[in-house]
């Protein structure tokens, strides 16, 4: 269990940095663009990802704006259901050329600040746009990192304000608040649009996946990323179960 009164635990900034740099490492010093088509033959990818043992908590303790923010509490650090499956996992594959096109745009993505918690707290986005709005009536300072490196600092002292930033390469961005040191959020930044992001029972689908060899990561905010090789095959599913491990 870890505490925050103020600033990121040590556990975050470090699975931060490994996040980017495996997918730094998948995708090359420069992007390659992916170029949409039709997938002729596509086969899918499912599965579960689980968590054994306790599931590990935080303890937050809110030093201002309690009328807002709550008051102390547990949080966890990793969301286990009934049946070991771990919500918010986000599963995704790497260095992928050409496949099906990406889903048509609607709503820009948004980044909320609302009683004191990012909403969503993960989300994965094309590069590009992210609107950042604070639904709070008190100051939130929404800090983005690609690592270490900072990729937006925003302070959104008024209740209804939005500010678009732009995102443009892919990689993990981790969300905190200058003024609430316990929030803390994610951006996953990719390049093609074959990912999907666990529900409560931990399943995940990815679809019409060109036949062939991938690297799978999946990817949560506790635990860290975890990659393994995955094959496709025409028309087939590919099922898998990932066991997170505390590290």
């Amino acid at each position: 269990m870890s505490i925050r009164r103020g600033r990121l635990p040590i556990h975050a900034t470090a699975i931060a940095s490994l996040s980017t740099v495996i997918i730094a490492a998948a995708l090359g010093s420069s992007a390659q663009a992916y170029d949409e088509g039709p997938v002729t033959g596509g086969g899918s990818i499912t599965g579960k990802v689980t968590f054994s043992g306790p599931a590990p908590t935080r303890k937050v303790i809110p030093t201002k704006d309690v009328e807002v923010c709550g008051g102390v509490r547990e949080e966890p650090l990793v969301r286990v259901g009934p049946d070991q499956g771990v919500e918010s996992t986000v599963v995704y594959l790497v260095d992928v050329a050409k496949g099906k096109a990406w889903p048509a745009a609607g709503k820009m993505p948004e980044l909320d600040n609302v009683k004191c918690a990012f909403s969503p707290e993960v989300q994965v986005i094309r590069a590009g746009s992210l609107d950042v709005v604070n639904n709070d009536p008190v100051l939130h300072n929404t800090h983005g990192y690609y690592d270490k490196r900072t990729a937006f600092n925003l302070a959104l002292p008024n209740q209804g304000q939005r500010i678009p930033v732009e995102l443009k390469r892919p990689g993990t961005v981790r969300i905190d608040c200058d003024a609430h040191g316990w929030m803390e959020g994610w951006v996953y930044v990719l390049d093609n649009p074959y990912y999907a992001i666990t529900g409560a029972d931990g399943k995940f689908t990815i679809s019409d996946v060109p036949p062939g060899n991938y690297t799978l990561v999946a990817v949560q905010s506790f635990t860290g990323p975890l990659q393994q090789p995955v094959a496709v095959a025409a028309g087939k599913p590919t099922n898998l179960t990932i066991e997170l491990k505390k590290k």
